[in-house]
């Protein structure tokens, strides 16, 4: 299928908004945040024991700011995009995920693989993530000290959200 510059344009900027998410999320870049989702956006992570559900700016914001905490340390790379432009204003997307999670406070390393599918809107002349859900394809889950691990550098740990400064978020998660 051929795309017009227009649409190829609108994929190359789709991919630049995921991959400002998961620099955002890695990093702690919590101010970059609003501008990568619509008012209304809706989210639902499947992991292997959780499940996170939620819908507004503001729920997702702060499930993320509070996720990628001072004790934690993350990665993740998403890879193989296939964007679909759906209108002139709308979008699809599907990427595979790889991610390493360790919470040091909860002493828990994750690795996984899920695959993401988002739909994205212009709003503004700025493409953003209106809805986005993951499944999990593979999720590990081990002790960060049994492994023998030693982080050397977290950047999350300057950036993330100190114990004092994070909100309760449990009611966003469901665990199995």
């Amino acid at each position: 299928m051929a795309h017009t510059l227009q649409q190829l344009s609108d994929i190359e900027e789709i991919k630049v908004l995921k991959h400002r998410y998961f620099r955002a999320i890695d990093t702690g870049d919590f101010a970059a945040l609003p501008a990568l989702f619509t008012q209304d956006v809706a989210c639902t992570y499947n992991g292997g024991t959780y499940k996170v559900s939620l819908a507004g700016l503001d729920a997702m914001v702060e499930f993320l700011s509070n996720s990628f905490h001072s004790g934690a340390a993350a990665m993740h790379i998403g890879v193989m995009p296939e964007v679909t432009v759906t209108g002139d204003n709308s979008a699809g997307g599907i990427w595979y995920l790889q991610d390493v999670f360790i919470d040091l406070e909860k002493d828990a390393h994750t690795f996984g693989t899920a695959i993401y599918t988002d739909t994205y809107r212009r709003e503004g002349g700025t493409w953003k993530i209106a809805t986005t859900w993951y499944d999990r394809v593979i999720e590990v889950l081990t002790s960060f000290s049994a492994m023998g691990g030693q982080l050397s550098v977290q950047r999350l740990a300057t950036t993330g959200r100190k114990p004092h400064e994070r909100t309760d978020i449990s009611h966003l998660i469901h665990w199995d």
